[in-house]
């Protein structure tokens, strides 16, 4: 997969290219029906099929005093969640107030049929894009018939009858319901970040208690308790019991235990894959943790199997 950190980078590269547009935060199972669509469709045409995305999130950007902006993937995980769904090119653009105000028009004439030779742009039922959202599948498909490119749109996907949505993936993963968001993801639920061993913490090992440093704040961090996990790191995968507490601050913090590997990880850069939640906040009494609730959950992660 070709990445570009902007459209004029990409300008006259793409061939015949079949686009989408959007945030794809989680890169979930709805997501992935698209990509396939655009891969399918490229190779119909002997085009490529790209993805034009945002960063920062719009939302960062436009309404910087609201906090409460979370997001599945940092960009990091997002790059590397597209890079294996077969995506050929990947176009980033910088997102700012003055980008804000590009026109649906313009952002369709511009950038995605003269930067990037769009010839099937393909979207998600109810999205929206250009200037107060003012485009969607209706102006496309109007401004199609004039300048001569394909549109398409693409259902949302159902799991049991119910919508997947960024939206409903991001509230089971605050309520730490983890094995409905992996479900809706269709892969685990990662945190990507580098690994250092905390202060004493007690009830934990220290020599095989590792803090992990998330370098995006609007990642989404699940609520406190323990969880079954494993690092993947170098390509090794090790087991792992994760604790999620609240500081004083009212920050986040995980610390992650390596249940049978005595390697050293401090200083290495790994994904953290969650499985599912164990417990919940009962493992903490007065901020501290309880030593019986933690050792119950070490012993249920060390019966499952994965």
């Amino acid at each position: 997969m070709e990445v570009f950190y902007n459209a004029d980078d990409a300008k006259g590269i793409t061939k015949n290219a079949v686009i989408t547009t959007g945030s794809f935060d989680g890169v979930h199972i709805g997501h992935k029906i698209i990509i396939d669509r655009l891969n399918q469709l490229a190779k119909k045409i002997n085009g490529e099929s790209c993805l034009v995305t945002f960063h920062p999130h719009p939302r960062k950007v436009l309404y910087p005093e609201q906090k409460d902006l979370k997001l599945i993937n940092s960009q990091e995980e997002k790059i590397d969640l597209l890079s294996k769904t077969g995506l050929q090119n990947l176009v980033i653009i910088p997102f700012s107030v003055d980008f804000s105000k590009t026109t649906s028009h313009d952002f369709i004439t511009d950038i995605l049929i003269d930067k990037l030779n769009a010839k099937i742009i393909i979207v998600g039922q109810n999205h929206h894009f250009g200037y107060n959202r003012s485009g969607d599948y209706s102006y496309l498909y109007e401004l199609s018939e004039k300048l001569k490119f394909q549109v398409e749109d693409i259902p949302l996907k159902d799991i049991e009858n119910e919508t997947v949505s960024s939206t409903k993936i991001r509230k089971a993963l605050a309520e730490g319901n983890i094995m409905r968001a992996n479900a809706y993801l269709d892969h685990h639920y990662i945190i990507t970040g580098s690994f250092f061993n905390p202060d004493t913490i007690s009830g934990l090992p220290s020599q095989a208690c590792y803090k992990i440093h998330i370098e995006e704040e609007e990642k989404l961090i699940p609520p406190p308790g323990i969880y079954a996990t494993h690092v993947s790191l170098n390509g090794n995968s090790l087991k792992s019991m994760t604790i999620v507490s609240d500081t004083d601050q009212f920050k986040r913090v995980i610390h992650t235990v390596l249940i049978y590997e005595h390697v050293n990880i401090t200083g290495k850069i790994g994904t953290l894959f969650f499985h599912k939640k164990i417990k919940g906040a009962e493992i903490f009494f007065d901020g501290q943790l309880v030593p019986d609730e933690l050792n119950e959950a070490r012993e249920d992660i060390e019966e499952l199997i994965y």
